[in-house]
């Protein structure tokens, strides 16, 4: 048998990885031109790139706050089959989040209603979507139409459907409609009664046939706006809480399965139903905060959402949720 050569080896496969690698990486070249710099095809430097990686020669490390969140995106993307995920880092006071995520809300609508593609847009309301006009660039979307998709407040608040509706449609320089009704009728057979007349089947059509629109989902508690400003003096949060609710989309009161609540309430809804999200191409969900997990996670279970705004914190703790 040959002894083995005491002189070291070359190891010939390594050193070409790292050529390729430091040509990419650090020099900033294209494949294309680290190809024709090492004699080689496009292909084999695509291959050895990616083979850098797998066995670690190479390693990318990000010095930002950001990064983690790029790491939960994905994860969000994945697990609840959305479109887009937009996470930010979490506030150090957990009483800041509604702000942080109604900024994000802000800078992805930006992005969103820029698009000449989207002429009809439904906006819900609450403080998240609120904060959202706050951060957001103006427009010039004079061919856009805002269209408010929920019922409002009997009682006058810059988080009610109305002004949040206004607003962006003066943000973006657009025509803006409103959906004229509260939130919830006297009992189901008045809420069948409004949802008959012509002038509500015309605007139900309208808010089914967006391009694109904004919800946020509120918990059973006073922290929801809905909770404490709207929900029917016949209607308690507790019973709902007795019956397994853990918070609403849209008006509608779900478990934390997303399933409506069989709760009289949610026949007197006035709108669109959690079916109609379907039809819509791009249904932005934004919330944050740990009183939201259950039912972010419940709402984002439909498989309805699209695009997804939240903070770290709350993206953390849905995904970790079995």
């Amino acid at each position: 048998m040959r002894p083995e050569p005491k002189t070291p080896r070359v190891d010939e496969e390594e050193r070409f990885l790292t050529r390729v690698a430091w040509a990419y990486h650090v020099e900033g070249m294209t494949q294309g031109e680290v190809a024709a710099k090492l004699g080689v095809t496009r292909l084999r430097v695509n291959r050895a790139l990616a083979e850098a990686r797998r066995i670690g020669l190479v390693r990318v490390s990000f010095n930002t706050a950001y990064a983690a969140c790029a790491e939960v995106e994905a994860a969000l993307v994945d697990r609840f089959d959305l479109t887009t995920a937009y996470v930010v880092p979490s506030a150090s006071d957990p009483g800041d989040t509604q702000t942080i995520v109604g900024a994000a809300l802000g800078n992805l609508l930006t992005e969103v209603l820029a698009d000449p593609a989207v002429r009809l847009f439904g906006m819900s309301w609450g403080n998240t979507l609120n904060l959202a006009t706050r951060f957001m660039a103006p427009l010039n979307r004079p061919d856009l139409e805002i269209v408010s998709v929920m019922g409002g407040l009997t009682r006058g608040s810059d988080l009610n459907s109305f002004e949040i509706t206004t607003r962006l449609a003066d943000l973006c320089n657009a025509r803006h409609s409103y959906f004229t009704a509260p939130l919830y009728a006297g009992s189901r057979a008045s809420r069948d009664t409004i949802m008959q007349l012509d002038v509500f089947v015309e605007v139900l059509e309208k808010i089914r046939s967006a391009d694109a629109l904004a919800i946020a989902a509120g918990d059973i508690s006073d922290r929801s706006l809905l909770m404490r400003d709207a929900l029917p003096g016949d209607v308690t949060q507790a019973e709902l809480r007795a019956l397994g609710a853990v918070g609403d989309i849209l008006g509608v009161v779900i478990d934390a399965d997303g399933r409506p609540l069989d709760h009289p309430v949610n026949e007197r809804v006035i709108g669109v139903g959690l079916a109609d999200l379907a039809r819509v191409s791009n249904v932005i969900l934004a919330s944050g905060g740990a009183h939201k997990v259950p039912v972010l996670r419940a709402v984002l279970g439909l498989g309805h959402i699209d695009s997804f705004v939240t903070d770290e914190a709350t993206a953390q703790a849905i995904l970790g949720a079995p």
